[in-house]
């Protein structure tokens, strides 16, 4: 290995050990003096609950674990959003979980913890995933109330979400292990059974204190809306659980009893590691990230034997597109060439050089091609960003790159096989959506420690943002040196940079989650096992399109 593969490998691999200690520290919800509390009153916190109910054998990947990092921290901060979400495996079966973390301000929603609980109800919605909702929250936190509760994306759409998945046939099953108070309490009462811990649970449309003060009667917590009271006098759940473990066991023996599902029919064989060692991705990924490196070698090491089959290997050669497998699963991969690339037009005309990283007319054409033949073959797709944009100038103009890269963005759109996206590094403006961005609906979409996701680069940006800030300064009539232009531009590009962070869209669920290079595989086989529960339910078109 060259120096270059030496330094690559110590850049990338502390930032896994930065991913490491970061999410050692989210993991510990509202701190350990709070943890500690939880335990005395004979409760679980939300990651023992949920490690206790998934299979210890089978893997399992978590949703959102960085949703509100930095955010709210006039409010104390609200790690994981207060919610934990994990998609992993009951008695075999794939299901995602919802833990509310009791621990982060009692559990209350944020407006963060809305939009996560909303993400991990579209999953469940879109893949047709059972869904198991651990109940522990003093509902909407107040001081922030306008930002959570009444828009279409806030907390009242989660009822409205246990309603379409009910009549969708998707499994829900709630378990109130805490509080269940206000309009919160139609969630357990809306899944398809509900279980209630003795002496810890509760569920009431307003607690004593606010009986009392509404109506004037005077009675205690347990009384109006304990386990006793709803398992044997309301009749609104259905089991009662001596604690925790009783509660989660019971979930396990239900869920264990679920018929098999009807399959999309996604290609699946034995599986094969890698020939080559995934862990040589620290080396080959680059540390910084205007350098060149080869895709190929990054496909190579996450894709079963190493193998896989191009489609047009020499057209369009800034965008790699070829059929492979990741563990076991058929998928089609769409990625980033990040080297310079010679390609020649025809016979008559010399080569010319292509930017790495950079969609061209020919590459979007071909990705609209191969996305295509993906959809017919109901083949899942696996898009690989590193991209800064599509390319621009009078000839990419004159060659009609808007109406090309129009319709790649067509096919992404229509798509209605299976997509997931990993973001490795650069997903720059327009190339961020022709790639299966966010809002393109990949099924999942995470992004690697090396990841930048923006409008532009840190150091396009800060000059753009520097120009307008020094114009405005000079009109009020103040002079600009160069040791203060230097001075604004390093503060600008500050900010700017700490935007662009994988944790910055992390924290703002613009990604499922920030991982290891190393768990790329899992995610994806996971992701598709996942998307096989929904059979497709309409055909591919790319509508009206300007051929």
């Amino acid at each position: 290995m060259d120096i270059n593969f030496n330094k690559n490998e110590d850049h990338n691999k502390l930032l896994v050990s930065d991913l490491r200690k970061r999410l050692t520290k989210v993991k510990l919800g509202g701190g350990q003096k709070r943890i500690d509390k939880h335990h005395e009153k004979g409760k679980m916190t939300a990651r023992e609950r949920i490690d206790f109910l998934l299979d210890e054998k089978n893997p399992s990947i978590e949703i959102g674990a960085f949703a509100g990092d930095g955010m709210y921290e006039e409010h104390g901060g609200c790690p994981s959003g207060g919610v934990v979400v994990k998609i992993g495996y009951v008695h075999g079966k794939q299901c995602i979980v919802v833990a509310n973390d009791a621990t982060v301000k009692a559990g209350a929603w944020f407006p963060i913890t809305g939009k996560k609980n909303l993400r991990a109800q579209e999953i469940a919605i879109e893949n047709r995933l059972p869904i198991i909702y651990l109940v522990d929250s003093a509902g909407v936190y107040l001081p922030m109330q306008d930002e959570i509760f009444p828009d279409k994306e806030h907390f009242g759409r989660i009822f409205r979400n246990n309603a379409v998945m009910s009549s969708m046939g998707i499994t829900q099953i709630a378990a109130v292990m805490g509080s269940c108070v206000a309009g919160g309490a139609y969630l357990p009462i809306m899944s398809d059974e509900a279980l209630i811990v003795d002496k810890t649970g509760s569920i009431f449309l307003a607690g004593s204190y606010l009986v009392k003060a509404a109506i004037g009667e005077t009675i205690d917590n347990e009384t109006l809306g304990g386990a006793t009271t709803h398992c044997e006098v309301s009749g609104v759940t259905d089991y009662k659980a001596k604690d925790d473990k009783d509660a989660l066991t019971t979930i396990q023996n239900i869920i264990g009893k679920i018929g098999d599902f009807e399959k999309a029919g996604y290609n699946r064989i034995t599986t094969l590691p890698p020939k080559l060692d995934p862990k040589e991705i620290y080396g080959i990924l680059p540390k910084e990230r205007h350098d060149q490196y080869d895709m190929y070698e990054i496909i190579k090491r996450l894709v079963d034997n190493s193998e896989f089959d191009e489609y047009k290997a020499g057209y369009g050669q800034t965008l790699i597109t070829a059929y492979a497998r990741i563990d076991g699963w058929a998928v089609g991969i769409v990625a980033n060439q990040r080297k310079v690339v010679k390609t020649t037009k025809a016979k008559t005309k010399p080569s010319e050089m292509q930017f790495g990283g950079v969609i061209y007319s020919d590459s979007a054409d071909k990705a609209t091609r191969f996305i295509a033949n993906c959809n017919q073959k109901k083949i899942p797709l696996v898009f690989l960003q590193d991209v800064t944009g599509f390319m621009v100038g009078s000839k990419s103009e004159h060659g009609g790159i808007i109406k090309d890269g129009a319709k790649m963005v067509n096919a992404v759109s229509n798509s209605v096989v299976p997509k997931f996206t990993v973001v490795i590094g650069n997903s720059y403006g327009a190339g961020n959506y022709a790639m299966c961005g966010k809002a393109y609906d990949p099924k999942l979409i995470v992004a690697w420690p090396s990841a930048e996701l923006a409008v532009m680069s840190g150091n396009s940006a800060a000059k753009v943002l520097l120009q307008i800030e020094t114009a405005a300064l000079k009109k009020k009539g103040e002079e600009i040196t160069k040791e203060k232009e230097e001075e604004l531009f390093n503060k600008i590009k500050t900010r700017y940079d700490s935007q662009v962070s994988p944790y910055y869209a992390a924290a703002r669920i613009w990604t499922d989650a920030v991982i290891d290079p190393l768990e790329t595989r899992k995610w994806i086989s996971m992701g598709v096992e996942a998307a096989n529960h929904a059979p497709i339910e309409k055909p591919f078109n790319l509508g009206v399109l300007q051929v």
